[in-house]
């Protein structure tokens, strides 16, 4: 059927319009950011902080007005800390979902996973809850670092007990994790540099059936000074058998489990005097832009403090509405440059990778339960409270 010429030439006009526009007729499409997160499973406590955050930074950007004048909207799956449930929902996220960019899922087993499954859509991923090295041992050109890297997480409570005449530390950790392994090579490397011999080296994969006789091993030597790298329900379950043996450490130092708000109602008397490896404090000695709006807002929108997994989190989200703006693309690989290049401070402090997506420029910090309080005890300059040793 033949158009009238009136018709006709209006159906020209209104098709140059949309060919001359900037945005072109994707103009209102919404910008959709995907990732999984740790409903159910060992990953539940820090991945309920992270999705917390994920949800605050959309409230905020959409009440902006979003970004390049679209709407974002976040997709996030429960991956239930499953690693086979990861690789299918990050396909789906991908290829069915038609997601713009993704974050990491919460762990370095999972992230392995996912960025798999990123990279080979060339697709940028934000690692933003994932520190263990082999992540980016892999030559992938587009997942980047957030966190400190995990060989570095026990320097400060070395240093601590280095200055403090210590000469031995004993370490127990899960070697089933990526993670956990790279923490427990750290604490080795830095104990060698200052000089501190690791006495008791004791790694287990099963949580459930090893950690009994781990302890009574650790009971039986004496040992004062312990370093566990575990994950939360581990770390939980160390604590029950040290109070059921009546054995605890003159200093004790524990990944993830200690840095959330509620180890101390967790834990009990256990919590007293343990430390903790922190990416971040919400703490108005934390000297970054935006740290104490940030923290308000969090808890203003959650009713909760936020940990540092919610800081990274929302970090991460910082990451590419900047690039995002400052890049005024949304193509993965433009994105993917303007990050590799990046020297830039977020709430949680500096950002910058090295050439294989590493983060090199944010260093680790130390807490420790002191009388009911999460005190940041290292670097000297952040420090609420002297450590109790």
């Amino acid at each position: 059927m033949k158009l009238k010429p009136a018709l006709a030439i209006m159906c020209v006009i209104i098709s140059l319009l949309i060919w001359n526009h900037p945005g072109g007729a994707d103009e209102t499409k919404t910008i959709r950011i995907g990732a999984t997160v740790s409903l159910e499973g060992p990953y539940r406590e820090p991945s309920l902080m992270i999705q917390k955050a994920f949800r605050l930074w959309e409230n905020e950007i959409n009440q902006k007005g979003g970004l390049l004048g679209r709407k974002v909207e976040l997709l996030l799956y429960n991956d239930k800390s499953q690693k086979e449930l990861v690789r299918d929902l990050y396909r789906q996220l991908i290829v069915e979902d038609g997601v713009d960019f993704v974050f990491s899922p919460y762990g370095t087993p999972l992230t392995l996973v996912a960025s798999e499954i990123s990279e080979k859509h060339k697709m940028i991923m934000l690692a933003c809850a994932a520190s263990g090295e082999v992540i980016w041992d892999r030559g992938h050109r587009y997942v980047f670092g957030v966190y400190a890297l995990a060989n570095r997480y026990f320097i400060g409570l070395l240093d601590i007990m280095a200055r403090d005449g210590h000469q031995t530390v004993s370490l127990i950790y899960n070697n089933a994790s990526p993670f956990n392994v790279s923490v427990a090579q750290g604490v080795k490397k830095w104990a060698n540099r200052f000089k501190i011999t690791v006495a008791h080296e004791k790694s287990y994969n099963d949580g459930s059936g090893e950690l009994a006789a781990a302890i009574s091993d650790l009971k039986s030597a004496q040992a004062q000074r312990l370093i566990v790298s575990a994950y939360p329900p581990d770390c939980y379950r160390i604590l029950n058998l040290m109070q059921d043996t009546n054995y605890q450490p003159q200093i004790l130092g524990m990944t993830i489990a200690p840095i959330h708000p509620d180890f101390w109602k967790n834990a009990g008397k256990m919590a007293q005097g343990v430390f903790g490896p922190s990416q971040w404090e919400p703490s108005e000695r934390i000297p970054f832009p935006g740290t104490k709006k940030f923290v308000q807002a969090f808890r203003l929108f959650t009713g909760k403090t936020p940990s540092y997994h919610a800081g990274s989190a929302y970090a991460a989200c910082q990451l590419f509405e900047k690039a995002i703006i400052e890049s005024h693309s949304l193509k993965n690989d433009d994105i993917r440059d303007y990050i590799a290049a990046s020297d830039t401070v977020t709430v949680i402090g500096r950002f910058k990778v090295d050439a294989s997506g590493k983060q090199v420029g944010h260093n680790p910090i130390l807490i420790q339960w002191q009388n009911g309080k999460k005190e940041i005890v290292w670097p000297t300059k952040m420090q609420t409270a002297p450590p109790l040793m």
